[in-house]
């Protein structure tokens, strides 16, 4: 249900404590109590919570407002929700602007409480993704290479990151896309905030609106709850829509609404709410030719297609090539990183490169898996032309069985991707599985990168 998540409860009124802590055991939460503002702020510090319940008057000492403006002073970004039978309108906007997560009055109905504590975990759970993404991005050293391709890309990027324009990401599967997009995140006002991500082609067609705009209890069959969408997960940061051009009409003309108008309604919703955030989106397709061929709005297009930047396929930046493979080989052993010699470095320059950097990535990996600590231009050659992949039998042999079979798994996956040259949907035909569920198993294995 909901896990060990650790929730602080903090009001002056014991049966108040009393009933809500017992309402969140039962659904499985672990309650902590504070009577008044100072114990607050020496419970966090001892439990670290995952969600803060506050209650806004707690006389003497703190009130709840001043306990939340001391928890941001401190730099805690914890979801505080605030509690009160005697707000004014005033005393809400400003907890809002202090950073509460969700104002509640009370008499509080179980259920609102329910609803609003998992939403708020909900936002911790995506921070914490956020956070990891932002870290595994930096590990990466995002576009790489000095060639003038790569130059012009970087300079687009520094001259549309301190805007607010929407840039559509043009290329090919596995021209890195993705870290273009973090680049641009990371480098604008918004580079504290959210960065999520939405890959509009893993996701079921029928639980794409589900995913981007959310959805209330009861919505539709199997929704047993409120759940935020990606656009309110992103509000304030930037939301990356890959894969754009496969998103369904349904869902184009609801994004639209929502770029027109600044507010998203959620699925099963009455009424729409204000969000703001910056859309970067990204295509392998021509999405000129799906407008014409009415696949694609032609109205969302331009919304989308402000500041157009194209990554080059690999193919046009050979040059890139070394320090990419060196870059790729650190990243896979950073500790022992293997030796490509000169001519293993001249037999990948000699191949087109298809799948781009993605398949790159693949190729070298299953190098280092054959090789070792040098990679020789035999080795290349062999697995270009399609050579048999690694025997696994005797590697496994004195290691966990989840490790050997996750490193045999990766391993296919890796040679359905290098077979396929860098295309996810021609893998999940060689693999004979769909798109969706290859997608998750390859960001399971970490797999899942450009």
């Amino acid at each position: 249900m909901t896990g060990r998540a650790q929730i602080l409860l903090v009001d002056d009124e014991a049966n108040i404590r009393r009933m809500l802590a017992a309402l969140l055991r039962e659904e499985g939460f672990t309650v902590a109590e504070a009577a008044n503002g100072n114990a607050a702020l020496l419970q966090v510090d001892d439990v670290d919570p995952d969600v803060v319940l506050l209650d806004l008057l707690m006389p003497p000492g703190p009130d709840g407002l001043e306990t939340l403006t001391a928890l941001r002073e401190r730099g805690r970004t914890i979801p505080v929700i605030m509690m009160s039978g005697k707000a004014q309108l005033t005393d809400a906007v400003r907890a809002v602007k202090l950073g509460a997560f969700q104002f509640l009055e009370k008499p509080l109905a179980p259920e609102s409480i329910l609803v609003t504590v998992r939403a708020a975990l909900e936002l911790n759970r995506t921070r914490a993704e956020n956070r990891a993404l932002q870290a595994e991005l930096g590990r990466r050293s995002a576009l790489v290479g000095q060639s003038a391709a790569m130059r012009q890309v970087r300079a687009l990027i520094e001259r549309v990151a301190p805007t607010e324009a929407r840039v559509l990401l043009s290329g090919e599967s596995g021209t890195g896309k993705e870290l273009a997009a973090a680049a641009i995140h990371g480098a604008s006002r918004r580079t504290g905030r959210a960065f999520v991500t939405v890959n509009c082609a893993a996701i079921p067609r029928d639980l794409v609106e589900s995913e981007m705009f959310g959805h209330e209890r009861g919505a539709f069959t199997g929704a047993t709850e409120r759940r935020l969408g990606r656009f309110e997960l992103a509000h304030q940061g930037t939301l990356f829509l890959d894969e754009i051009g496969d998103l369904s009409a349904d869902a184009q003309a609801k994004l639209l609404r929502t770029l027109e108008t600044g507010d998203l309604q959620r699925l099963g919703a009455e009424t729409a709410q204000r969000v703001d955030v910056r859309i970067v989106a990204a295509t392998n397709r021509q999405l000129e030719d799906a407008v014409a061929e009415g696949e694609f709005r032609e109205d969302l297009y331009f919304r989308l297609n402000v500041f157009p930047i194209r990554l080059p396929p690999l193919r046009e930046r050979l040059e890139d090539l070394p320090l990419l493979v060196a870059h790729l080989a650190d990243r896979l052993r950073p500790r022992q990183a293997p030796t490509f010699t000169a001519g293993a470095l001249e037999a990948l320059a000699g191949y087109a490169w298809p799948g781009n950097v993605r398949e790159l990535a693949n190729l070298v990996e299953r190098l280092i898996i054959l090789c070792g600590h040098t990679v020789e231009a035999e080795a290349v050659r062999q697995v270009l032309r399609g050579g048999p992949p690694p025997p696994v039998a005797s590697a496994a042999l004195g290691r966990p069985l989840s490790e050997a079979l996750d490193d045999y798994e990766r391993g296919l996956i890796s040679a359905a991707l290098s077979q396929a040259h860098g295309s996810v949907a021609e893998a999940a035909r060689l693999l004979q599985t769909d798109r969706a569920n290859l997608y998750r198993r390859m960001r399971r294995l970490e797999l899942d990168r450009e």
